[in-house]
């Protein structure tokens, strides 16, 4: 079977580097195509022997992209192709169907409440969503949650599959060593306490409410925020001016230590927290909560699909927390006197288990297998002979 994967752009971020995984864990023989900003993660796709394609999309309407899309995949000669993000969906499921490719499948990772990858849900961007949507076979959810939003925008339940988002358990097993190596790199003290966020800086996160939180708890408190974003010189200015500039610590998109040399990775940064925390009142999985269950960490979130819609025991060092710094700093305070001294022994709970990215893996290779034994109608085929 040969997949070609159509995705907006492969900078650093929740829906690409999930591509990323799960190409590792795919039996299938698989491309990538990019519309824009190969980015970070385009590099690692291509150190994992992926090709990857850059097709350089001027923009949201640069239509001249829909031809070389769909030469590129009549070309390839593919039996099916797997689309992400908003905009690779609705070039990709069309150039599919214009190329005579008859499986086309989506994964819808970013559908909130009320916005998508940030932009509002307006009655144009539903529309347009649902028009593209019909010219495939299957729209995958990354959470039941995400699928009931699908659901009542309109996409008919029976071409709705849920597939969750993976992660690679081994990975962020907790790491004594590298807690106390990361901390000496990145100048936090050995024995301070170390509320970490992780995610794009950007207004959604919230991540200002962390900010302010910390200006509420005592100096011993640190808080680590892993990514990067444009909200960056925000928070610099709130902590400067909650008068805690110097217990924030930011590491950037991509993590460094602080003379600026390459920094640690992610599974090491968790494990040199002590909570995580994610005030986000909107998500779509809860990629950040579930990798911090992963190292064995508590975690209190605003909102997370994939805890919430788990049985309340799978994880039971998940806590949803609501409102503002205030609520946050209570919390806070409230899981380091639980813990007590130390980091302790730390497993990972059911909840990070059921998230696996081998059993997502599989689920997914399911959804190809029953797209491939449904084909879509040929009824764009040799519409364009672009």
């Amino acid at each position: 079977m040969r997949v070609l994967h159509v995705i907006t752009g492969l900078g650093v971020g929740g829906a690409e580097q999930q591509l990323r995984l799960l190409l590792r864990h795919l039996p299938v023989d698989c491309d990538v195509v990019t519309l824009t900003d190969p980015g970070p993660v385009a590099d690692g796709l291509t150190a994992d022997g992926v090709d990857v394609v850059h097709l350089g999309m001027a923009g949201n309407r640069d239509l001249a992209a829909l031809p070389r899309l769909t030469r590129l995949i009549r070309a390839g000669g593919y039996d099916l192709v797997h689309t992400h993000l908003y905009r690779a969906c609705l070039y990709g499921r069309l150039a599919a169907r214009l190329a005579g490719v008859r499986a086309v499948v989506a994964t819808e990772h970013s559908l909130g409440d009320s916005q998508m990858e940030g932009r509002p849900l307006t009655p144009a961007v539903r529309a347009l969503y649902l028009a593209g949507e019909r010219l495939g076979t299957t729209t995958v959810a990354v959470s039941p949650t995400v699928a009931d939003r699908l659901e009542r925008w309109g996409v008919p339940a029976p071409r709705i599959e849920v597939v969750p988002n993976g992660i690679d358990l081994d990975r962020f097993r907790f790491d004594p060593v590298a807690r106390q190596r990361t901390r000496r790199r990145l100048g936090l003290p050995p024995d301070a306490y170390v509320v970490g966020g992780v995610g794009r800086l950007t207004p959604g996160k919230r991540f200002d409410v962390l900010v302010r939180a910390l200006a509420r708890l005592p100096d011993d408190c640190r808080l680590l925020l892993v990514g990067g974003g444009p909200e960056e010189h925000v928070l610099r200015r709130t902590a400067r001016e909650a008068g805690v500039a110097d217990r924030v610590l930011l590491t950037g998109e991509r993590p460094c230590a602080p003379d600026g040399t390459p920094g640690p990775d992610l599974p090491s940064l968790t494990s040199a927290m002590d909570v995580l925390a994610a005030p986000s009142p909107e998500e779509a999985f809860g990629l950040a909560v579930v990798e911090g269950l992963a190292s064995g960490l508590p975690v209190l979130f605003s909102s997370c699909p994939a805890i919430e819609d788990l049985p309340p025991h799978a994880a039971p060092a998940a806590r949803r927390v609501t409102g503002g710094p205030a609520e946050f700093a209570r919390a806070l305070a409230e899981v380091r006197a639980a813990a007590g001294p130390g980091p302790g022994p730390r497993t990972a709970p059911e909840a990070a288990r059921h998230y696996c990215v081998t059993r997502s893996a599989a689920r997914l290779l399911d959804v190809y297998a029953a797209a491939l034994s449904h084909p879509l109608s040929p009824a764009l085929q040799g519409a364009s002979s672009a």
